[in-house]
């Protein structure tokens, strides 16, 4: 059974295009515990959305598939880098990552704006749940197939 996720990353710093371009990438870098937990739930297979954050307009710019299970973040061993955690070893990693691929474009970016307005989407949905700031997360099936049916539809209108 496949199950569903959504990756925030920032566009400046890995966007949908360059994973277009170089096709896979490790999602290293996460120092959540509930976020390395969801990692760890991960199979190969699993499905996410590509979703930008930090930026004018976030939103699910496309689709990834998890195409290696969770193993240990090496940047946490990294002396010096930006994700460095002392208290990560070889013998206790602590921080896991999994390796997502491009699996597809969806019709049109679906801006957080727009998942915000919607009511099925508004009551269960953890990226709109008040304060979620995971940067992995799970889809319920019930809202991911919404999704890509909102992707479907043409943009709203802005409101005016």
């Amino acid at each position: 059974m496949t199950n569903y996720w959504l990756f925030k990353s920032e566009p400046d710093v890995f966007g949908w295009d360059r994973l277009k371009r170089e096709g896979k990438t490790e999602w290293s870098g996460v120092r959540n515990y509930q976020a390395r937990n969801n990692m760890i739930a991960m199979k190969v297979g699993d499905l996410g959305f590509f979703y930008h954050s930090s930026t004018k307009e976030p939103g699910i710019a496309g689709i990834v598939k998890v195409v290696r299970a969770a193993y240990p973040d090496f940047t946490a061993r990294q002396r010096g880098g930006e994700y460095y955690d002392p208290k990560a070893t070889d013998a206790n990693p602590i921080w896991q990552m999994v390796d997502v691929a491009y699996e597809a474009d969806i019709p049109r970016y679906v801006p957080l704006a727009e998942l915000r307005a919607d009511a099925e989407l508004a009551p269960t949905m953890v990226l709109l749940k008040r304060g979620s700031r995971l940067s992995v997360q799970p889809v319920h099936v019930r809202e991911w197939k919404h999704i890509l049916a909102l992707a479907k539809r043409p943009a709203p209108k802005p409101q005016t």
